[in-house]
């Protein structure tokens, strides 16, 4: 990681991931409490064991919520574990279920998630998609019947170990207010594309939202009793609101690029997009048609969710050391401010992950830290062991 994130510059880096827009990263400064990876990942396991949910398919998920929190997307981690738990003990998610091929070619599968965890069906797809990959040079693997799978960048990052491009996407519950419009209608349906370089530290790897920022980000920004920035969101009369309170209570989220003014029938457009691939595709719900955000009662997510590997080798030749200088040469262009080097999709992340590996363990908030000290208690498990700094 020194061709990118020396540890003297890793405080700029990461105060550049703050600027950039996605905020999708908190200042390790403001997070006074370290948890060590294996015990995060033992006590979303504990958790999910509790409510009825088989170890290996717990253990996936714990998998995902850590890749999550490592990454520094803290909004798709830890910070969901309530929401899986309360939908497997309430039988809106099948703890137990195995996902099913319904269809395939030598190319492509259609499955049937089963209504399963997002994480275990997710896993089922990306592989079967590397495996058809290998063997026909795609895989293009389409499913239905799945819940909330995470960050989307997990699934198109497994398969640059195999030397492939990978992506996935993912439809969602209806949060964003389509340009023009007053109410939330599509999900904040995710985008993720990696490319395998000569080095894992030169890959490329895109994962964000259609939605200028993600549900959890205003949620965490309410937590801590902040505004939020302007173009992530509008009141219940459509108008742009920086108050998280009016944003979550009746209002939504902007597309990616805020306003008409500003492009945001661009994000719209991506938001329609994934939507064709997830939902119209998988012959599922879509838009309005799937469930609610965290909607009590019996009613099931059904997400779509698609996920593609490419062989890079049955086009031109050379791909992975392209894909370095191409990196390489984005990386050394001259910064605006020398404090915040040019960076590229996937750069911040693994810089978080570095800080993770360096400090022994994953920096939470206070207030997640409570938090799961209380669904511990109500599970009747043991807590994490944190470490205050």
């Amino acid at each position: 990681l020194s061709t990118f994130c020396p540890a003297a510059n890793s405080r700029a880096l990461l105060s550049l991931s703050i600027s950039v827009g996605k905020m999708a990263f908190t200042n390790g400064s403001e997070l006074p409490n370290i948890v060590a990876v294996k015990e995060v990942h033992a006590f979303i396991v504990r958790c999910m064991e509790a409510v009825g949910t088989p170890s290996d398919h717990a253990g996936e998920l714990a998998k995902g919520l850590v890749a999550a929190d490592s990454r520094g997307h803290y909004s798709h981690g830890l910070n969901r574990l309530d929401m899986y738990v309360n939908e497997v003990k309430s039988g809106q998610c099948n703890g137990k279920a195995k996902p099913e091929i319904m269809k395939q070619t030598a190319a492509t599968a259609f499955v049937d998630g089963k209504n399963g965890i997002g994480f275990v069906v997710g896993n089922y797809c990306m592989e079967l998609a590397i495996v058809k990959a290998k063997e026909a040079g795609i895989g293009w693997v389409t499913c239905t019947g799945s819940n909330h799978y995470g960050i989307a960048g997990q699934y198109a990052m497994q398969a640059l170990d195999h030397g492939l491009l990978g992506m996935s996407f993912t439809n969602s519950s209806p949060l964003v207010v389509p340009t023009r419009a007053k109410q939330n209608i599509l999900g904040t349906n995710p985008i993720a594309v990696a490319a395998p370089a000569c080095s894992k530290e030169d890959s490329f790897v895109l994962d964000m939202a259609t939605s200028t920022a993600a549900l959890g980000k205003i949620e965490m920004e309410r937590r801590k009793g902040n505004s939020i920035p302007s173009g992530w969101g509008v009141d219940s009369s459509g108008k742009e609101s920086l108050d998280p309170n009016a944003v979550l209570g009746g209002g939504g989220l902007m597309p990616l690029g805020g306003s008409e003014l500003t492009a945001g029938y661009k994000g719209y457009g991506l938001a329609m997009m994934v939507d064709v691939f997830c939902g119209i595709l998988s012959g599922g719900p879509f838009a309005h048609h799937i469930r609610k955000w965290q909607a009590a009662g019996t009613s099931v997510a059904n997400l779509g969710q698609t996920f593609v590997a490419v062989d890079p080798k049955a086009f031109a030749p050379g791909f992975e050391e392209r894909m370095s200088a191409f990196s390489q040469e984005m990386r050394a262009m001259e910064p605006v401010d020398p404090n915040k080097p040019v960076l590229v999709a996937g750069d911040p992340e693994r810089c978080n992950e570095e800080r993770v590996r360096r400090e022994g363990g994953i920096r939470y908030h206070d207030v997640l830290i409570g938090a799961m000290n209380n669904l511990a208690e109500q599970l009747g498990v043991n807590h994490m062991p944190v470490q205050r700094t």
